[in-house]
């Protein structure tokens, strides 16, 4: 997976239905744009394997560079969902060695209390720098770029 294309969507669940088979999902996000559809498939990565379920918050990521249908309300391919809890924010980027986005958009100052697991839910004893990560976190500072100390991490161990 080429993470740079992946765009978040973050709402709250309205509705998850049956998709085209047995193995998919519809769900729809309430954001403050209006509604957004997204089909889950054996293909996306669902963080934790939590259950999607109505009234959930969640940051849905679809790859931008795929082709999607003219249809409103839009529709996209989940390629990852992670459940938010209230005023979480979420990011998926590069950071380098020293936990600096590639893109400057944030540096992670990790402590203690910052967990740190794979996609799978295991834990990751190595420096989590110079690869993807989906960082969860709250506050920041103002300061350029701005900082953060991030609750949880989750490290995309696969090679782009």
């Amino acid at each position: 997976m080429d993470f740079r294309d992946f765009v978040p969507v973050v709402g709250m669940i309205l509705n998850v239905s049956r998709g085209n088979d047995c193995c998919s999902q519809m769900i729809s996000l309430k954001t403050e744009n209006g509604i957004v559809n997204f089909v889950v498939n054996e293909e996306t990565l669902v963080i934790e394997n939590r259950p999607l379920r109505q009234g959930m918050r969640v940051a849905a990521f679809y790859d931008r560079s795929l082709p999607v249908p003219l249809i409103f309300p839009p529709q996209y391919r989940a390629q990852i969902i992670t459940a938010l809890d209230r005023n979480e924010q979420v990011m998926l980027n590069r950071f380098d060695r020293n936990l600096l986005a590639v893109d400057r958009a944030l540096q992670l100052n990790l402590s203690d209390d910052t967990v740190v697991r794979t996609e799978n839910g295991q834990n990751f004893t190595c420096n989590p720098g110079g690869r993807i990560l989906l960082v969860y976190y709250s506050v920041t500072t103002r300061s350029i770029p701005p900082q953060t100390t991030p609750r949880r991490i989750v490290v995309m161990c696969e090679e782009d």
